[in-house]
């Protein structure tokens, strides 16, 4: 099979897989138009009910094993990326303004770094772009893609209080919009 043939295989397989992901339980696909700063809030997924996460093991920026607790007592939005990820990156300052925005008692932005190369070059990447306000893990092993059965970068899950997923995002998005923030207050409600 040539290099072509194998491209254009790969991409009908993503394609499909996300269609299979992000298709609602009405089996209507809930992917938005793509916007200038990515698919925008339109392809927000939401859960019909909360959904619980598998078991998630990541560190901190001391090495320290942290588990799936550290969603649990505030809504929390998780957004998983790379700093090799060109829209990840684009969507940091959103992520932090939102952070600065809303964050507190109630609501967290945590960061789930899918770098191999482990937290410290994800931190500097935060400190280059002024998100240093955002809680930092580190999956170093790589697992948690394709435990949360996300199928590529960035991914965001909006958590319930209970650590329980009550909607998705697939793609960059303006977080810090008054749609996002909107979201993210509603889940605040419940």
């Amino acid at each position: 099979m040539n290099k072509t043939t194998l491209t254009a295989l790969l991409a009908v397989v993503l394609v499909g897989l996300g269609i299979y992901l992000f298709t609602s339980p009405d089996g209507k696909v809930k992917i938005g138009p793509v916007t200038e700063s990515g698919a925008g809030m339109a392809a927000y997924i939401a859960q019909a009910t909360p959904k619980e996460l598998p078991a998630l093991s990541f560190a901190d920026g001391m090495g320290v094993s942290k588990d799936n607790s550290v969603f649990k007592g505030k809504v929390t939005l998780l957004n998983l990326w790379a700093t090799w990820c060109a829209p990840c990156r684009k969507e940091m300052p959103e992520l932090a303004k939102l952070q600065a925005d809303l964050g507190g008692a109630d609501f967290q932005v945590i960061e789930l770094s899918e770098d191999l190369k482990g937290y410290a070059p994800s931190w500097d990447y935060l400190k280059q772009v002024g998100a240093q306000n955002l809680t930092l893990y580190a999956d170093q092993k790589g697992t948690a893609l394709d435990a949360l059965r996300a199928p590529g970068l960035p991914v965001t899950l909006l958590l319930d209080k209970d650590g329980r997923e009550i909607g998705r995002l697939l793609g960059p998005a303006p977080w810090s919009s008054d749609e996002a923030k909107a979201l993210i207050k509603t889940a605040l409600t419940k």
